[in-house]
């Protein structure tokens, strides 16, 4: 079992920056994929961003360039920076981890207002 806790979202106007934390704990074994998924009121979950274990990491293109993902893989912690939010950012923010079982995060709130 993984336990992710994530941290850092808020409130911000149209422009500004928010840095997104999760700490994974609870389990030893190594994990694979680290991330970030958003899912905005009436809309699905979708990927944000994405680190595997090597570093490589993935972006949806809404996001490419000014968002940047980030994982400590000795801390077991991911990041997500993001810059010049736009209004259409705005939702429920989630930590995701996969050690062969996905894992969620409870999810923290980014509302970009304009």
């Amino acid at each position: 079992q993984v336990q992710l806790v994530e941290s850092g979202g808020g409130l911000v106007q149209a422009g500004g920056s928010l840095r997104l934390s999760c700490a994974a704990s609870g389990s030893i074994l190594p994990i694979n994929n680290m991330g970030w998924y958003r899912q905005a009121p009436g809309k699905q979950r979708d990927l944000v961003a994405i680190v595997t274990s090597g570093g490589r990491t993935n972006y949806v293109d809404s996001v490419k360039g000014r968002f940047t993902i980030s994982r400590d893989n000795a801390k077991n912690t991911v990041s997500l920076q993001m810059n010049s939010l736009k209004p259409e950012d705005t939702a429920v923010y989630y930590c995701y981890a996969n050690q062969g079982v996905s894992y969620w995060g409870q999810g923290t709130q980014v509302t970009v207002s304009s």
